[in-house]
């Protein structure tokens, strides 16, 4: 991917809210399910990752680009942005 993909999709995800926290529990297998079926309905998913969470942004989007094969596109703060191109039918796709 690159940078100049990277920074459409960061400038996309800004103007969205956060769908997904990730708290004091850190990153279990319903957060990532979670995350997994918004990418595929979205993909494009903006995360906040809270003070008390055990890991920060940049562990987090590390950890779950990994698991669920996703771009990693951003961790700006205490917020994360991950990409993934969906197959689902019926999904408005992002041009890239």
């Amino acid at each position: 991917m690159t940078s100049k993909t990277r920074a459409k999709l960061r400038s996309l995800a800004s103007q969205t809210s956060s769908l997904f926290q990730i708290g004091k529990g850190g990153i279990n297998d319903e957060l990532s399910k979670g995350v997994s079926q918004a990418l595929d309905k979205r993909e494009l998913v903006k995360i906040s990752v809270l003070k008390t969470s055990p890991v920060s942004a940049k562990e987090a989007m590390e950890l779950l680009s990994e698991s669920l094969k996703a771009e990693p596109i951003a961790a700006t703060g205490n917020t994360l942005v991950l990409y993934r191109k969906s197959n689902a039918d019926g999904v408005k796709h992002i041009e890239l």
